[in-house]
């Protein structure tokens, strides 16, 4: 697989954790809370798998990505807690 493809993957799964989250957060439901957790874990590894590959240009995205993954893991935390 090309690293197009793994940088594209860090994208879809950084929108998948941020979709589940919303979701989760506002239905409070704890099967999707837990799915959520699981799509924030699974993007994280994708992001930090990517890091390790990651040339000066591909670093702007990877800092984004990584931004909106933290945004997600704070919002899921704040309704857990």
């Amino acid at each position: 697989m090309s690293n197009f493809n793994n940088f594209e993957q860090v994208e879809m799964k950084v929108k998948a954790a941020q979709k589940m989250v919303g979701t989760a957060t506002m239905s409070m439901d704890q099967h999707q809370l837990s799915d959520a957790t699981d799509a924030i874990t699974q993007a994280r590894a994708q992001l930090e798998k990517m890091k390790a590959l990651a040339t000066d240009l591909d670093e702007e995205f990877l800092v984004k990505q990584e931004e909106y993954l933290a945004q997600v893991e704070q919002q899921l935390n704040e309704a857990l807690h």
